[in-house]
């Protein structure tokens, strides 16, 4: 069974036989909750690549310290992939940023799409945006990556716009598209995005942007699927096809 993971904020400078504490809301979970022993082995990680295996050897209620045994560096999966996430209404963003950060998304983004129902504003934005970057922080520590995404701030059509110019391939979902996601050449290398439109659909002012800026509009497949399935099953079908993959 795969070790647990927990994550600490930094692990410069660590190497095998360092004791690191971990402290605040981390610890007090796993020490009261999780109910972490002296002696249990599990991985560290600072979220950007590096891990450390090692095993505890001292609690408290608000901290535990971690004796290193092998400390990694792995370099970020590549492709990169993004997701341009359209606000759904009700829990149905959770789910979303929870399963894409488990297939490996290194960056989420949410976006107020012209029919997204869901509105984030003011204290709502920031409430909504932190409960989005608390699920990405806890599905990446169950998927047990090394890695884990950046969930950024909303970001406005003109925002998606100026994403879609800066990666290598763009798709955008969009169930009347002609070209099947199977047919898009990637790159083997590279930054990916994806756009998912929300429960109304896009608009076709907004796809039209997006393709006029480099996206390729495109179909999953015959089934509508939800928005906060769409983008995982889309990232899945491009990813089979990278070397991430083993494709």
């Amino acid at each position: 069974m795969t070790l647990p993971q927990h994550l600490v904020p930094s692990l410069d400078g660590v190497a095998a036989g360092d004791a690191v504490t971990v402290e605040g809301d981390e610890a007090h979970h796993a020490v009261v909750v999780r109910r972490l022993r002296v002696g249990e082995a599990l991985l560290l990680t600072d979220g950007v690549g590096r891990l450390v295996t090692g095993e505890v050897s001292e609690t408290t209620k608000r901290s535990f310290t971690v004796v290193a045994r092998a400390v990694e560096d792995l370099p970020e999966p590549r492709p990169r992939v993004t997701v341009v996430q359209a606000l759904p209404k009700g829990e149905r963003g959770e789910l979303a940023v929870e399963v894409l950060t488990e297939v490996g998304v290194a960056r989420i983004v949410p976006w107020a799409a012209s029919r997204s129902v869901a509105v984030w504003k003011g204290e709502r934005a920031a409430k909504s945006l932190a409960k989005w970057q608390a699920t990405a922080r806890e599905a990446a520590k169950q998927a047990r990556r090394a890695w884990h995404p950046e969930v950024v701030p909303l970001a406005s059509s003109d925002d998606v716009v100026a994403l879609v110019g800066e990666v290598d391939v763009a798709v955008v979902l969009h169930e009347d598209a002609t070209e099947p996601l199977g047919a898009l050449a990637l790159p083997p290398d590279g930054d990916l995005l994806v756009v998912v439109g929300p429960e109304g659909g896009l608009t076709d002012d907004e796809v039209g942007r997006f393709v006029e800026a480099g996206a390729v509009a495109c179909r999953l497949g015959p089934e509508v699927l939800r928005t906060s399935t769409a983008g995982v099953a889309a990232v899945s079908a491009l990813l089979s096809r990278t070397s991430r993959w083993g494709g």
